[in-house]
């Protein structure tokens, strides 16, 4: 039996999140987003004026009545939504430390996902096509006991995301062996 005394004296003092100093993602990651959804914003309502021009197909007097209306409300959402996306993915950022990995997200309600290093079960580096072409990559980290990811870093240097991964995957292996 251990003569070692138990000890677990409370802690007065909790370290604060919010002194966790952040790396933003790539500058090119919002203007990339930003783009992306004006894209789709623009599709929609180029759909509303081709409905509205159109003459092969009969529409019921329902929808025709309403296509202004709709192409106002999208006009609106094509500005409010995109523009509160870029500012939201400004604030995006991660911080790495020796044993944990945090991740920061929301303009309005900020949220903060920190996972232990130790507790990461993989680490997955996702990129399409549009991120490929921009150099970009989102880190997947996935929690033991999961099957979905505890929280995705989109918008990476494909280098930095690639350091990450390679650091987390380094530390679970040298803590395996501990």
């Amino acid at each position: 039996m251990h003569n070692e005394e138990f000890v677990n004296p409370q802690l007065n003092e909790l370290p604060d999140i919010e002194e966790l100093e952040f790396t933003p993602m790539s500058r090119l990651y919002p203007k990339l987003n930003l783009l992306v959804n004006l894209c789709f914003f623009l599709l929609l309502l180029l759909v509303t004026v081709a409905l509205q021009w159109q003459s092969w197909l009969s529409l019921p007097q329902f929808i025709t009545a309403h296509l202004d209306s709709t192409r106002l409300g999208l006009s609106i959402a094509a500005v409010v939504i995109p523009g509160y996306f870029y500012l939201a993915d400004k604030r995006k950022g991660y911080a790495l430390r020796q044993h944990d990995l945090s991740y920061r997200s929301g303009l309005i309600f900020i949220s903060v996902t920190t996972q232990p290093v130790l507790r990461i079960q993989h680490v997955e580096l996702k990129r399409g096509p549009i991120e490929r072409k921009a150099g970009l990559a989102s880190l997947q980290v996935f929690s033991a006991g999961g099957a979905m990811h505890t929280f995705a870093i989109p918008g990476l240097p494909l280098a930095k995301a690639k350091q990450i991964r390679r650091f987390i995957l380094e530390h679970k292996d040298i803590a395996q062996h501990d």
